[in-house]
Protein backbone atom coordinates (compact mmCIF):
# COMPACT_ATOMS: atom_id res chain seq x y z
CA UNK A 1 0.00 0.00 0.00
CA UNK A 2 1.44 3.24 -1.22
CA UNK A 3 1.25 6.06 1.50
CA UNK A 4 1.27 9.75 -0.17
CA UNK A 5 3.75 12.40 1.82
CA UNK A 6 1.94 14.09 4.26
CA UNK A 7 2.61 17.77 4.05
CA UNK A 8 4.48 19.36 7.32
CA UNK A 9 1.62 22.38 6.81
CA UNK A 10 -1.05 20.45 7.34
CA UNK A 11 0.68 18.51 9.89
CA UNK A 12 1.08 21.96 12.01
CA UNK A 13 -2.35 23.47 11.47
CA UNK A 14 -3.93 19.89 13.29
CA UNK A 15 -1.68 19.87 15.72
CA UNK A 16 -2.32 23.44 16.44
CA UNK A 17 -5.90 22.93 16.31
CA UNK A 18 -5.54 20.53 18.17
CA UNK A 19 -4.18 22.51 21.08
CA UNK A 20 -6.27 25.33 20.67
CA UNK A 21 -9.06 22.55 21.15
CA UNK A 22 -7.43 21.55 24.19
CA UNK A 23 -7.30 25.19 25.49
CA UNK A 24 -10.68 26.28 24.97
CA UNK A 25 -12.25 23.14 26.39
CA UNK A 26 -10.26 23.89 29.57
CA UNK A 27 -10.88 27.69 29.66
CA UNK A 28 -14.80 26.67 28.59
CA UNK A 29 -14.91 23.80 31.45
CA UNK A 30 -13.87 26.92 33.65
CA UNK A 31 -16.32 29.42 32.45
CA UNK A 32 -18.99 26.98 32.70
CA UNK A 33 -18.11 26.07 36.87
CA UNK A 34 -18.12 29.62 37.37
CA UNK A 35 -21.61 30.47 35.84
CA UNK A 36 -23.01 27.51 37.08
CA UNK A 37 -21.88 28.14 40.62
CA UNK A 38 -22.61 31.90 40.20
CA UNK A 39 -26.63 30.67 38.43
CA UNK A 40 -26.76 28.79 41.59
CA UNK A 41 -25.76 31.32 43.87
CA UNK A 42 -28.56 33.94 42.38
CA UNK A 43 -30.72 30.98 42.89
CA UNK A 44 -30.45 30.63 46.56
CA UNK A 45 -30.43 34.43 47.14
CA UNK A 46 -33.74 34.40 45.00
CA UNK A 47 -35.06 32.12 47.14
CA UNK A 48 -34.06 33.25 50.54
CA UNK A 49 -35.88 36.62 49.05
CA UNK A 50 -39.18 34.58 48.51
CA UNK A 51 -38.45 32.61 51.93
CA UNK A 52 -38.18 35.91 53.67
CA UNK A 53 -41.55 37.64 52.64
CA UNK A 54 -43.62 34.32 53.31
CA UNK A 55 -41.86 33.93 56.39
CA UNK A 56 -43.06 37.74 57.38
CA UNK A 57 -46.36 37.02 55.81
CA UNK A 58 -47.29 33.52 57.54
CA UNK A 59 -45.74 35.10 61.03
CA UNK A 60 -48.19 38.10 61.52
CA UNK A 61 -51.07 35.67 60.49
CA UNK A 62 -52.47 34.85 64.10
CA UNK A 63 -55.94 34.88 63.39
CA UNK A 64 -58.21 32.93 61.13
CA UNK A 65 -59.49 36.64 59.54
CA UNK A 66 -55.53 37.48 59.02
CA UNK A 67 -54.89 34.10 57.54
CA UNK A 68 -57.54 33.91 54.54
CA UNK A 69 -55.25 36.88 54.06
CA UNK A 70 -52.22 34.89 54.09
CA UNK A 71 -53.25 32.94 52.09
CA UNK A 72 -54.38 35.47 49.30
CA UNK A 73 -51.31 37.27 49.30
CA UNK A 74 -49.33 33.78 49.29
CA UNK A 75 -51.61 32.91 46.01
CA UNK A 76 -50.80 36.10 44.58
CA UNK A 77 -46.47 35.43 44.54
CA UNK A 78 -47.44 31.99 43.23
CA UNK A 79 -46.45 32.77 39.72
CA UNK A 80 -48.34 30.58 36.52
CA UNK A 81 -45.69 28.55 35.20
CA UNK A 82 -45.17 26.76 38.87
CA UNK A 83 -41.74 28.06 38.80
CA UNK A 84 -42.11 28.88 42.77
CA UNK A 85 -44.31 27.02 45.03
CA UNK A 86 -45.27 27.97 48.61
CA UNK A 87 -46.74 25.42 50.75
CA UNK A 88 -47.95 25.14 54.45
CA UNK A 89 -48.11 22.39 56.81
CA UNK A 90 -49.36 22.11 60.25
CA UNK A 91 -51.50 20.09 62.76
CA UNK A 92 -54.54 21.51 62.23
CA UNK A 93 -55.98 21.63 58.98
CA UNK A 94 -57.20 25.30 58.97
CA UNK A 95 -53.75 26.56 58.61
CA UNK A 96 -52.39 24.48 55.72
CA UNK A 97 -51.87 25.67 51.97
CA UNK A 98 -50.66 24.51 48.67
CA UNK A 99 -48.66 21.05 48.66
CA UNK A 100 -44.98 20.31 49.78
CA UNK A 101 -42.45 19.36 47.26
CA UNK A 102 -41.88 15.97 47.01
CA UNK A 103 -39.27 13.67 45.52
CA UNK A 104 -36.43 12.40 45.18
CA UNK A 105 -33.70 14.46 47.32
CA UNK A 106 -30.70 14.90 45.66
CA UNK A 107 -28.68 17.39 47.73
CA UNK A 108 -28.74 18.81 51.07
CA UNK A 109 -27.20 21.71 52.78
CA UNK A 110 -27.90 23.41 56.11
CA UNK A 111 -29.89 25.88 56.48
CA UNK A 112 -33.00 23.97 55.46
CA UNK A 113 -31.68 23.59 51.48
CA UNK A 114 -32.29 21.25 49.60
CA UNK A 115 -32.21 20.14 45.76
CA UNK A 116 -35.58 17.94 45.02
CA UNK A 117 -35.94 16.11 41.97
CA UNK A 118 -39.59 16.48 41.50
CA UNK A 119 -41.27 14.50 39.22
CA UNK A 120 -44.36 16.66 38.68
CA UNK A 121 -42.66 19.49 37.17
CA UNK A 122 -39.69 17.16 35.08
CA UNK A 123 -37.19 19.82 36.97
CA UNK A 124 -35.27 19.76 39.78
CA UNK A 125 -36.15 22.18 42.47
CA UNK A 126 -34.17 24.14 44.96
CA UNK A 127 -36.49 24.26 48.62
CA UNK A 128 -35.95 25.88 51.83
CA UNK A 129 -38.07 24.52 54.74
CA UNK A 130 -38.69 26.69 58.04
CA UNK A 131 -40.18 26.15 61.22
CA UNK A 132 -42.47 29.08 62.70
CA UNK A 133 -42.98 29.11 66.00
CA UNK A 134 -47.24 29.09 67.12
CA UNK A 135 -48.32 33.05 67.31
CA UNK A 136 -52.13 33.61 68.16
CA UNK A 137 -54.50 31.09 66.85
CA UNK A 138 -52.19 30.20 64.67
CA UNK A 139 -50.01 26.54 65.32
CA UNK A 140 -46.93 26.17 64.80
CA UNK A 141 -46.24 25.60 60.95
CA UNK A 142 -43.76 24.47 58.68
CA UNK A 143 -42.69 26.53 55.62
CA UNK A 144 -41.49 25.52 52.41
CA UNK A 145 -40.49 27.60 49.53
CA UNK A 146 -39.55 26.00 46.46
CA UNK A 147 -37.92 27.63 43.15
CA UNK A 148 -37.54 25.60 39.71
CA UNK A 149 -34.18 24.99 38.67
CA UNK A 150 -35.26 24.89 34.95
CA UNK A 151 -34.48 28.50 34.06
CA UNK A 152 -30.85 28.51 35.32
CA UNK A 153 -30.37 24.81 33.89
CA UNK A 154 -31.72 26.62 30.06
CA UNK A 155 -29.11 29.12 30.63
CA UNK A 156 -26.39 26.56 31.05
CA UNK A 157 -27.52 24.26 28.30
CA UNK A 158 -27.30 27.46 25.86
CA UNK A 159 -24.33 28.97 27.12
CA UNK A 160 -22.95 25.37 26.83
CA UNK A 161 -23.55 24.91 23.43
CA UNK A 162 -22.66 28.47 22.74
CA UNK A 163 -18.97 27.86 24.23
CA UNK A 164 -18.92 24.48 22.26
CA UNK A 165 -19.59 26.25 18.96
CA UNK A 166 -17.06 28.99 19.55
CA UNK A 167 -14.69 26.28 20.67
CA UNK A 168 -15.04 24.48 17.37
CA UNK A 169 -15.33 27.86 15.01
CA UNK A 170 -12.14 28.98 17.23
CA UNK A 171 -10.14 25.69 16.58
CA UNK A 172 -10.92 25.69 13.15
CA UNK A 173 -9.93 28.88 12.67
CA UNK A 174 -6.82 28.58 14.63
CA UNK A 175 -5.97 25.39 12.33
CA UNK A 176 -6.54 27.91 9.01
CA UNK A 177 -4.52 30.84 10.52
CA UNK A 178 -1.72 28.43 11.56
CA UNK A 179 -1.89 26.77 8.34
CA UNK A 180 -1.42 30.08 6.63
CA UNK A 181 1.74 31.30 9.17
CA UNK A 182 3.23 27.87 8.73
CA UNK A 183 3.02 28.14 4.94
CA UNK A 184 5.03 31.72 5.38
CA UNK A 185 7.16 29.90 7.73
CA UNK A 186 8.37 27.02 5.22
CA UNK A 187 8.67 29.65 2.66
CA UNK A 188 13.03 29.48 3.22
CA UNK A 189 12.52 25.43 3.21
CA UNK A 190 10.68 25.76 -0.22
CA UNK A 191 13.62 27.92 -1.67
CA UNK A 192 15.92 25.88 -0.85
CA UNK A 193 13.63 23.03 -2.37
CA UNK A 194 13.57 25.07 -5.43
CA UNK A 195 17.19 26.00 -5.71
CA UNK A 196 18.45 22.16 -4.83
CA UNK A 197 15.76 20.65 -7.75
CA UNK A 198 17.84 23.21 -9.93
CA UNK A 199 21.38 21.26 -9.13
CA UNK A 200 22.35 19.13 -12.69
CA UNK A 201 25.10 17.55 -14.14
CA UNK A 202 25.17 20.21 -16.51
CA UNK A 203 24.61 23.35 -14.11
CA UNK A 204 27.19 21.52 -11.34
CA UNK A 205 28.44 25.08 -10.09
CA UNK A 206 24.41 25.89 -8.31
CA UNK A 207 24.41 26.12 -4.97
CA UNK A 208 21.92 26.65 -2.13
CA UNK A 209 21.34 30.35 -1.32
CA UNK A 210 22.33 30.79 2.47
CA UNK A 211 22.40 34.60 3.31
CA UNK A 212 18.46 35.21 3.85
CA UNK A 213 18.34 31.75 5.86
CA UNK A 214 17.05 31.60 9.65
CA UNK A 215 19.55 30.10 11.32
CA UNK A 216 17.33 26.41 11.99
CA UNK A 217 18.12 26.04 8.19
CA UNK A 218 21.41 27.47 7.30
CA UNK A 219 23.45 23.97 9.20
CA UNK A 220 21.50 22.38 6.87
CA UNK A 221 22.13 24.21 3.67
CA UNK A 222 25.61 24.17 4.13
CA UNK A 223 25.94 20.40 4.76
CA UNK A 224 24.14 20.25 1.32
CA UNK A 225 26.31 22.93 -0.20
CA UNK A 226 29.08 20.64 1.60
CA UNK A 227 27.78 17.47 -0.05
CA UNK A 228 27.19 19.36 -3.31
CA UNK A 229 30.72 20.27 -3.57
CA UNK A 230 32.47 17.01 -2.44
CA UNK A 231 30.21 15.84 -5.33
CA UNK A 232 31.79 18.46 -7.59
CA UNK A 233 35.02 17.47 -7.15
CA UNK A 234 34.44 13.84 -7.50
CA UNK A 235 32.79 14.29 -10.86
CA UNK A 236 35.40 16.94 -11.93
CA UNK A 237 38.34 13.80 -10.84
CA UNK A 238 36.04 11.18 -12.62
CA UNK A 239 35.97 13.13 -16.22
CA UNK A 240 39.50 14.12 -15.56
CA UNK A 241 40.33 10.73 -14.69
CA UNK A 242 38.07 9.11 -17.82
CA UNK A 243 40.29 11.82 -20.42
CA UNK A 244 43.25 11.14 -19.07
CA UNK A 245 42.43 7.12 -19.56
CA UNK A 246 41.14 7.77 -22.61
CA UNK A 247 44.34 9.79 -23.72
CA UNK A 248 46.51 7.02 -22.09
CA UNK A 249 44.96 3.96 -23.51
CA UNK A 250 44.14 5.95 -26.72
CA UNK A 251 47.92 6.15 -27.74
CA UNK A 252 48.68 2.31 -27.91
CA UNK A 253 45.88 1.65 -29.78
CA UNK A 254 46.48 3.73 -32.05
CA UNK A 255 50.22 2.22 -32.38
CA UNK A 256 49.06 -0.99 -32.74
CA UNK A 257 46.29 -0.15 -35.05
CA UNK A 258 49.12 1.71 -37.06
CA UNK A 259 51.77 -1.22 -36.97
CA UNK A 260 48.84 -3.60 -37.87
CA UNK A 261 47.53 -1.81 -40.46
CA UNK A 262 51.30 -1.37 -42.01
CA UNK A 263 52.02 -5.05 -41.73
CA UNK A 264 48.88 -5.96 -43.54
CA UNK A 265 49.80 -3.48 -46.25
CA UNK A 266 51.88 -5.99 -48.38
CA UNK A 267 53.45 -9.51 -47.29
CA UNK A 268 55.95 -9.75 -44.85
CA UNK A 269 58.74 -11.91 -43.97
CA UNK A 270 58.71 -14.09 -40.17
CA UNK A 271 61.37 -11.63 -39.24
CA UNK A 272 59.51 -8.68 -39.95
CA UNK A 273 56.41 -9.97 -38.63
CA UNK A 274 57.87 -11.13 -35.53
CA UNK A 275 59.34 -7.73 -34.93
CA UNK A 276 55.96 -6.34 -35.31
CA UNK A 277 53.92 -8.78 -32.86
CA UNK A 278 57.18 -8.15 -30.48
CA UNK A 279 56.48 -4.61 -30.44
CA UNK A 280 52.68 -5.23 -30.43
CA UNK A 281 53.68 -7.18 -27.49
CA UNK A 282 54.64 -4.24 -25.59
CA UNK A 283 52.51 -1.91 -26.16
CA UNK A 284 50.01 -4.74 -24.70
CA UNK A 285 52.30 -5.15 -21.48
CA UNK A 286 52.02 -1.22 -21.00
CA UNK A 287 48.39 -1.25 -21.63
CA UNK A 288 48.04 -3.93 -19.31
CA UNK A 289 49.92 -2.13 -16.66
CA UNK A 290 47.80 0.69 -16.77
CA UNK A 291 45.01 -1.29 -16.38
CA UNK A 292 45.84 -3.20 -13.06
CA UNK A 293 47.00 0.29 -11.76
CA UNK A 294 43.80 2.03 -12.54
CA UNK A 295 42.32 -1.06 -10.61
CA UNK A 296 45.00 -0.87 -7.88
CA UNK A 297 43.77 2.91 -7.36
CA UNK A 298 40.25 2.10 -7.55
CA UNK A 299 40.51 -0.46 -4.05
CA UNK A 300 42.22 2.10 -3.07
CA UNK A 301 39.91 4.66 -3.32
CA UNK A 302 37.15 2.98 -1.66
CA UNK A 303 38.76 2.73 1.31
CA UNK A 304 41.09 -0.43 1.21
CA UNK A 305 43.37 -0.78 4.02
CA UNK A 306 46.98 -2.80 3.86
CA UNK A 307 46.70 -6.62 5.22
CA UNK A 308 49.45 -8.72 5.76
CA UNK A 309 51.37 -6.31 7.48
CA UNK A 310 54.51 -8.13 8.90
CA UNK A 311 57.40 -6.14 10.93
CA UNK A 312 60.51 -5.76 9.01
CA UNK A 313 63.51 -3.32 8.79
CA UNK A 314 62.93 -0.49 6.23
CA UNK A 315 66.35 -0.03 5.29
CA UNK A 316 66.50 -3.80 4.41
CA UNK A 317 63.29 -3.80 2.27
CA UNK A 318 64.92 -0.48 0.36
CA UNK A 319 68.08 -2.16 0.49
CA UNK A 320 66.29 -5.02 -1.80
CA UNK A 321 64.57 -2.62 -4.20
CA UNK A 322 67.67 -0.69 -5.02
CA UNK A 323 69.18 -4.04 -5.85
CA UNK A 324 66.39 -4.55 -7.94
CA UNK A 325 66.94 -1.40 -9.69
CA UNK A 326 70.97 -1.53 -10.65
CA UNK A 327 70.52 -1.89 -13.85
CA UNK A 328 68.70 1.42 -14.71
CA UNK A 329 70.79 3.00 -12.17
CA UNK A 330 73.97 1.50 -13.91
CA UNK A 331 72.36 2.93 -17.43
CA UNK A 332 71.29 6.38 -16.03
CA UNK A 333 74.63 6.34 -14.39
CA UNK A 334 73.48 7.07 -10.89
CA UNK A 335 73.89 5.48 -7.00
CA UNK A 336 71.93 5.20 -4.03
CA UNK A 337 72.81 5.93 -0.53
CA UNK A 338 70.67 4.90 2.42
CA UNK A 339 70.68 6.81 5.26
CA UNK A 340 69.04 5.26 8.93
CA UNK A 341 66.74 2.57 9.51
CA UNK A 342 63.60 1.78 11.38
CA UNK A 343 61.48 -1.07 12.15
CA UNK A 344 57.57 -0.84 11.23
CA UNK A 345 54.62 -3.07 10.24
CA UNK A 346 54.48 -2.95 6.10
CA UNK A 347 52.99 -4.76 3.26
CA UNK A 348 56.09 -6.02 2.09
CA UNK A 349 55.20 -5.96 -1.72
CA UNK A 350 53.07 -2.45 -1.19
CA UNK A 351 56.09 -0.68 0.27
CA UNK A 352 58.81 -2.09 -2.06
CA UNK A 353 56.42 -0.98 -5.01
CA UNK A 354 56.18 2.46 -3.28
CA UNK A 355 59.89 2.81 -2.94
CA UNK A 356 60.56 1.81 -6.62
CA UNK A 357 58.08 3.87 -7.92
CA UNK A 358 60.32 6.69 -5.97
CA UNK A 359 63.49 5.34 -7.23
CA UNK A 360 62.57 5.13 -10.38
CA UNK A 361 61.46 8.59 -10.40
CA UNK A 362 64.53 9.91 -8.90
CA UNK A 363 66.31 7.99 -11.60
CA UNK A 364 64.88 9.55 -14.46
CA UNK A 365 65.18 13.13 -13.20
CA UNK A 366 68.92 12.72 -11.66
CA UNK A 367 71.70 13.95 -13.86
CA UNK A 368 74.34 11.46 -14.53
CA UNK A 369 77.05 10.92 -11.74
CA UNK A 370 74.59 12.15 -9.32
CA UNK A 371 73.93 11.05 -5.97
CA UNK A 372 70.26 9.72 -4.98
CA UNK A 373 69.94 9.71 -1.05
CA UNK A 374 66.93 7.46 0.79
CA UNK A 375 66.90 8.35 4.21
CA UNK A 376 64.60 6.50 6.74
CA UNK A 377 63.76 8.78 10.08
CA UNK A 378 60.90 8.51 12.74
CA UNK A 379 58.96 10.94 14.29
CA UNK A 380 56.18 10.17 17.32
CA UNK A 381 54.09 7.26 15.73
CA UNK A 382 54.99 7.98 11.89
CA UNK A 383 58.27 6.68 9.94
CA UNK A 384 59.40 8.59 6.93
CA UNK A 385 60.78 7.51 4.47
CA UNK A 386 61.84 10.13 2.03
CA UNK A 387 63.90 10.16 -1.69
CA UNK A 388 65.91 13.53 -2.54
CA UNK A 389 68.02 13.85 -5.96
CA UNK A 390 69.57 16.77 -7.36
CA UNK A 391 67.64 18.46 -10.40
CA UNK A 392 66.05 21.78 -11.88
CA UNK A 393 64.12 23.46 -8.94
CA UNK A 394 60.26 22.22 -9.08
CA UNK A 395 57.59 24.81 -8.57
CA UNK A 396 54.99 24.70 -6.05
CA UNK A 397 52.15 24.66 -8.00
CA UNK A 398 53.70 21.50 -9.96
CA UNK A 399 54.52 20.18 -6.51
CA UNK A 400 50.91 20.76 -5.24
CA UNK A 401 50.28 17.97 -7.94
CA UNK A 402 52.87 15.98 -8.36
CA UNK A 403 50.75 12.58 -6.91
CA UNK A 404 47.72 13.73 -9.10
CA UNK A 405 47.15 10.56 -11.31
CA UNK A 406 47.66 11.09 -14.95
CA UNK A 407 49.51 14.61 -14.19
CA UNK A 408 52.97 15.29 -15.96
CA UNK A 409 54.87 18.30 -15.19
CA UNK A 410 56.11 18.50 -18.85
CA UNK A 411 53.61 19.32 -21.66
CA UNK A 412 55.20 17.53 -23.99
CA UNK A 413 54.69 14.12 -22.14
CA UNK A 414 58.17 13.29 -22.55
CA UNK A 415 59.44 10.00 -21.66
CA UNK A 416 55.20 8.90 -21.76
CA UNK A 417 56.42 5.71 -23.85
CA UNK A 418 58.00 4.25 -19.89
CA UNK A 419 55.82 6.54 -17.90
CA UNK A 420 51.84 7.12 -17.90
CA UNK A 421 51.43 9.36 -14.78
CA UNK A 422 50.65 6.64 -12.36
CA UNK A 423 53.70 6.13 -10.40
CA UNK A 424 53.46 9.02 -7.54
CA UNK A 425 49.86 8.24 -7.38
CA UNK A 426 50.13 4.54 -6.69
CA UNK A 427 52.96 5.87 -3.94
CA UNK A 428 50.40 8.19 -2.10
CA UNK A 429 47.50 5.00 -2.39
CA UNK A 430 50.25 2.71 -0.04
CA UNK A 431 50.49 5.39 1.96
CA UNK A 432 47.19 6.00 2.55
CA UNK A 433 46.76 2.22 2.93
CA UNK A 434 49.44 1.94 5.75
CA UNK A 435 47.91 5.32 7.47
CA UNK A 436 50.83 7.65 6.11
CA UNK A 437 51.04 10.70 3.78
CA UNK A 438 53.00 12.17 0.96
CA UNK A 439 55.33 15.33 0.91
CA UNK A 440 57.23 16.50 -2.11
CA UNK A 441 59.06 19.50 -1.34
CA UNK A 442 62.33 21.45 -3.58
CA UNK A 443 64.73 23.84 -2.26
CA UNK A 444 68.97 24.30 -2.96
CA UNK A 445 68.66 22.38 -6.50
CA UNK A 446 67.47 18.93 -4.72
CA UNK A 447 64.39 17.77 -4.85
CA UNK A 448 62.82 15.59 -2.17
CA UNK A 449 59.76 13.27 -2.21
CA UNK A 450 58.41 10.98 0.51
CA UNK A 451 55.78 9.20 2.35
CA UNK A 452 55.19 8.20 5.41
CA UNK A 453 53.74 5.03 7.23
CA UNK A 454 52.03 4.38 10.64
CA UNK A 455 54.17 2.57 13.33
CA UNK A 456 52.17 -0.53 14.73
CA UNK A 457 52.18 -1.08 18.23
CA UNK A 458 54.17 -4.45 19.17
CA UNK A 459 52.19 -5.47 21.06
CA UNK A 460 49.96 -6.13 18.33
CA UNK A 461 49.67 -9.47 17.02
CA UNK A 462 52.16 -9.28 13.88
CA UNK A 463 54.55 -11.23 12.65
CA UNK A 464 58.27 -10.41 12.84
CA UNK A 465 60.56 -10.75 9.89
CA UNK A 466 64.14 -12.14 11.19
CA UNK A 467 65.53 -9.38 8.94
CA UNK A 468 63.96 -6.53 11.06
CA UNK A 469 66.22 -7.59 14.15
CA UNK A 470 68.95 -6.47 11.61
CA UNK A 471 70.17 -2.38 12.96
CA UNK A 472 72.65 -1.93 9.98
CA UNK A 473 72.64 -2.78 6.32
CA UNK A 474 75.88 -4.24 5.16
CA UNK A 475 74.55 -2.68 1.41
CA UNK A 476 74.91 0.57 3.31
CA UNK A 477 78.09 2.58 2.59
CA UNK A 478 77.24 5.60 4.79
CA UNK A 479 74.91 6.82 7.63
CA UNK A 480 73.90 10.73 7.53
CA UNK A 481 71.52 12.30 10.47
CA UNK A 482 67.53 11.84 10.21
CA UNK A 483 65.48 13.61 7.64
CA UNK A 484 62.82 15.83 9.15
CA UNK A 485 59.56 15.16 8.68
CA UNK A 486 57.42 17.82 6.25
Amino acid sequence: MIRSNRSIARRLALMFALVALSVFTLVDTGLFLVLRSQLEQRLRDSLDSRTEVARIIVYHAINRDKWRMAQEKLADMTPHDGSSVYSISSTTPLFNYGHPVTGTVAQQWNGGYARIAHSDSGHDMLTRTLALAPNGERPQVQLQVATSYAPADQALREFGLALAALSALGAFGASLLSYWVTRIGLAPLRRLTTDASEVSADNRSQRLRTTELPYELNDLAHSFNGALERLDQAYCRLESFNADVAHELRTPVTILIGQTQVALTRNRSVDDLRRTLQSNLEEFERMRGIINDMLFLARADQGERATELVEVSLATEIARTVEFLEMPMEEAQVQAKLHGDAVAGVNRSLFGRACANLLINAIHHCTPGATINVTISREASRVWVAIANPGEPISPDVLDHVFDRFYRAELSRTNSRENHGLGLAIVKAVAEMHGGVVFARSSDGVNTFGFSIRSIDRTRTASVDPAAKEAQVASRPIAAAPLKSP
